[in-house]
C-alpha cells in the first residue's frame, strides 16, 4: 500500500504539491488524474524517493522508498520510457538492471515474453518505436516481480492492440493483490481500467473515490430530445413548454436538445400536449471525461479566448483552493452556465462585441515593415511541476546521457 500524509513540495515560491493525503490500496487499479502542472509527476517522484518533500511524508508498505531493502523487488515504476541508453540491446538493458538488484537472468527472458519483445531482444533500443519503448519500460518495472507498481502514461504510443494488452495487464496485476497506481490523461481508458480515482488540481486533492461515485458526484443525467430537423418551430415550441415546466434546456451542436430537471415520461407528456413530434427521446449518463472536466475546470492553468467566450470557468488564483462546480447544474458537458447576455447560448459570441469593436484597421504593408521583431521564444525547460535540474530517470533505470558502450 502507498500512503501519503500531508505531502507538500515547494520549489522556491512555487508550490507544486500542497498538503496532499491519500492511500493507494492493493487489489485494485487506482487512477491518478489531474491537469497538466497539477503535481502528478512531482507526487510520483516523491513516492519513489527521487524528490524530497518539503513537508509531510509518503510510505510504501509502511516504509519510505529509500529504506526498502532491495527496492526493485518491492516497487516497480515506469516514469519515462525514454530513459534508456539507445546503444544497448533491449535484453542487455534489462540484464544490467537485474544484476544491480540481484535478480536472476532468467527473469529477463520472462518479462521480455510478458511484454512481447522476444523477437527484438537483441535490437538496440534507439531503433525502437515509441510503443516498443513503452513495452521495454513496463518490462523493467516488472523485472523484480514487485508488489507495488507505478505507471505514468503506460499506453503512450501504443496501438489499439497494445492499449488493450496494457489494460488487461493492469487488471491482472491488481487481481493478484498488487498495488497498481496509474497516471494518465486518457479518460476513456481510465474508465475501462481503474476502479478507484485520486484526482488533484493545483497540487491539492480534489477527489478520492471510486470511478462510479466520482461520475455520480460530478455530473447529472440528462435526456436527449430531437424534433424533426426541417421544423425548427417545433423545437422552439418544445423548448418553451419544457422551460415552463421547470426543465433546463440547452441546444446541442447537432440540433438536438439536452434536457435536465424532468423525467422522460414528463418530457413525453409535455411534447404530446404541445403537439410536437419527437424523433428521439433517450436517457444519457455523463462519461468519466465529462465528470473530470467539470471537477477540474477551475484547476486548468491555461484558457484560450474561445474557451473564455464559451463561458468556461476561469482558474483559481495561485494558492487558492480550486472552486468546485455545483453537481447537477444544467450545462453542456463541463461548461459553466453561460453569461446572462448570451441568453442560454453558451457557444455563441456576444452580440454586442461586433457593435462595440473599436479595433483599428490593419496597418498598411509599409507600416508592417517597421514593426519590431517578435521576442525570441523562451527555451523549453523542465515540466511545469518539476525543476529543470531534477533527475528524470526512474528507479533502477539508466540515464539517457549514459555514454557507456553496448555490452556484448
Amino acid at each position: 500500500m502507498i500512503e501519503a500524509v500531508g505531502l507538500t513540495k515547494r520549489y522556491g515560491a512555487n508550490t507544486a504539491v500542497h498538503n496532499l493525503s491519500f492511500q493507494v490500496r492493493p487489489g485494485t487499479v487506482t487512477g491518478f488524474l489531474g491537469p497538466n502542472g497539477s503535481g502528478k509527476s512531482t507526487t510520483m517522484r516523491m513516492i519513489l524517493g527521487l524528490d524530497n518533500p518539503t513537508a509531510g511524508h509518503v510510505t510504501i508498505s509502511g516504509r519510505p522508498y529509500r529504506e526498502l531493502p532491495n527496492a526493485a523487488r518491492h516497487v516497480g515504476a515506469l516514469l519515462d520510457a525514454k530513459a534508456v541508453h539507445g546503444g544497448r540491446h533491449a535484453r542487455n538493458h534489462l540484464l544490467c538492471l537485474a544484476q544491480l538488484s540481484g535478480i536472476p537472468a532468467r527473469r529477463v527472458d520472462e518479462v521480455l515474453g510478458v511484454v512481447g519483445l522476444q523477437a527484438v531482444a537483441k535490437r538496440r533500443s534507439k531503433g525502437f518505436s515509441l510503443g516498443m519503448g513503452q513495452r521495454l519500460g513496463i518490462a523493467a518495472a516488472l523485472l523484480g516481480d514487485p508488489q507495488v507498481l507505478l505507471f505514468d502514461e503506460p499506453v503512450n504510443g501504443l496501438d489499439p492492440e497494445g492499449i488493450l494488452w496494457v489494460r488487461n495487464l493492469m487488471k491482472s496485476l491488481a487481481a493478484e493483490g498488487r498495488t497498481v497506481f496509474v497516471s494518465s490523461h486518457l479518460m476513456s481508458e481510465m474508465a475501462l481500467t481503474a476502479e478507484h480515482l485520486i484526482v488533484i488540481g493545483r497540487g491539492q486533492l480534489l477527489a478520492d473515490m471510486s470511478v462510479r461515485d466520482f461520475i455520480a458526484a460530478n455530473s447529472a443525467g440528462f435526456a436527449r430530445v430531437r424534433t424533426p430537423d426541417p421544423e425548427p418551430q417545433q423545437r422552439e415550441k418544445l423548448t418553451a413548454a419544457l422551460t415552463e415546466a421547470g426543465g433546463h434546456v440547452l441546444p446541442e451542436p447537432d440540433g438536438a436538445l439536452r434536457v435536465t430537471g424532468l423525467p422522460l415520461s414528463r418530457i413525453s407528456d409535455l411534447a404530446h400536449s404541445a403537439d410536437v413530434r419527437l424523433w428521439e427521446l433517450s436517457p444519457h449518463q455523463a462519461s468519466l471525461e465529462e465528470a473530470y472536466m467539470r471537477m477540474t475546470q477551475a484547476a486548468v492553468d491555461y484558457r484560450s479566448t474561445a474557451d473564455q467566450k464559451a463561458g468556461l470557468m476561469q482558474p483559481s488564483a495561485p494558492g487558492a483552493p480550486p472552486q468546485l462546480p455545483v453537481p447537477g447544474q444544467g450545462q453542456p458537458g463541463w461548461y459553466a452556465p453561460p453569461p446572462p447576455e448570451q441568453g442560454g447560448r453558451p457557444f455563441a459570441m456576444p452580440a454586442e462585441d461586433a457593435a462595440e469593436d473599436t479595433t483599428p484597421a490593419a496597418p498598411a504593408p509599409v507600416a508592417l515593415a517597421k514593426a519590431p521583431a517578435p521576442a525570441t521564444a523562451r527555451a523549453a525547460g523542465a515540466p511545469e511541476d518539476v525543476p529543470a535540474d531534477a533527475p528524470k530517470a526512474g528507479p533502477g533505470q539508466d540515464s539517457k546521457d549514459d555514454d557507456s558502450e553496448d555490452p556484448r
